[in-house]
């Protein structure tokens, strides 16, 4: 914030335009603006919690006493249910970093010291990307974790075809790093959302609705129509990627799904961006 302030007082250069921000002081404002609001640390600890608990909770909750093929379960996706919880904690979390300045009217003093909108944008979405995938990488790595300890113990071992659960599984490790790009994504989804809507709750409730829309009327839909919903959905499709087994029966390859959550997240940003440079604050 201060230095925003200082930036916005600064006198003008000699050709007579304002001394802006340079984008890299744009990303200290931005990230001195994150880390001082208390909401911040508990909504990247909930992102955490809910994926290694939830996932904890499943992982209990599971159980094989025959081959593989008899169980018909993924436990790599199994581990990594909380992801349906977390990415809810994500979405708030970025919304609240442009929400919170259209609500307080800081978005003014923001706008003021850089003028440039797409310095402002990129900022704001590099400073939320780094602090999302940073908790991702824990929250996953405990799933990952407790699927190792939980699991071996409800039938899933080797006599019943079933690998230890380890990222050194080429699957697995797929599964756990594209499960943090998903989070990332989820992130800058929700983040283009807020600024071409310039409303919290309308933000929130409009990204939560498109994650879990898709799904709901998957499930009305016929064998075809829920086909292809699966494969448009940002949530359905991104998902893919937790998949390691039974992969050919897929809707969507899972690096083509993130592939599909990845376009929906650089559409959404360019909303915003263009709303953001059209509009006055």
């Amino acid at each position: 914030m201060t230095s925003f302030a200082a930036a916005a007082s600064a006198p003008a250069s000699p050709a007579g335009s304002p001394a802006w921000l340079t984008f890299r002081d744009a990303l200290h404002a931005e990230w001195t603006k994150l880390r001082t609001v208390p909401g911040t640390i508990w909504l990247l600890g909930g992102v955490v919690v809910a994926t290694a608990a939830l996932g904890a909770v499943a992982d209990a909750a599971t159980r094989c006493a025959a081959a593989a093929a008899a169980c018909q379960v993924d436990p790599a996706r199994t581990s990594l249910t909380g992801i349906y919880l977390s990415q809810a904690v994500v979405v708030i979390l970025a919304v609240l970093t442009v929400g919170n300045e259209y609500g307080t009217g800081m978005i003014r003093l923001t706008l003021t010291a850089v003028p440039r909108r797409t310095t402002v944008l990129a900022a704001k979405a590099a400073v939320l990307t780094v602090l999302v995938l940073a908790a991702g990488t824990i929250a996953i790595a405990a799933a990952i974790l407790a699927g190792q300890l939980i699991l071996p113990g409800h039938g899933f071992t080797a006599a019943h075809g079933y690998p230890a659960l380890s990222p050194a599984d080429g699957p697995v490790l797929r599964a756990a790093c594209g499960s943090v790009v998903y989070l990332g994504l989820i992130g800058l989804l929700s983040l283009g959302a807020a600024a071409a809507l310039r409303d919290t709750a309308a933000a929130t409730g409009v990204v939560l609705g498109l994650l879990f829309l898709f799904p709901i009327i998957a499930m009305v839909a016929g064998p075809d129509g829920d086909r292809h919903l699966q494969q448009i959905g940002p949530m359905t499709a991104g998902m893919a990627i937790e998949d390691t087994t039974g992969l050919r029966g897929l809707p969507i390859a899972p690096w083509a799904g993130l592939g599909v959550l990845a376009a929906w997240a650089a559409v959404s940003l360019v909303a915003g961006w263009l709303v953001l440079r059209r509009r006055d604050a």
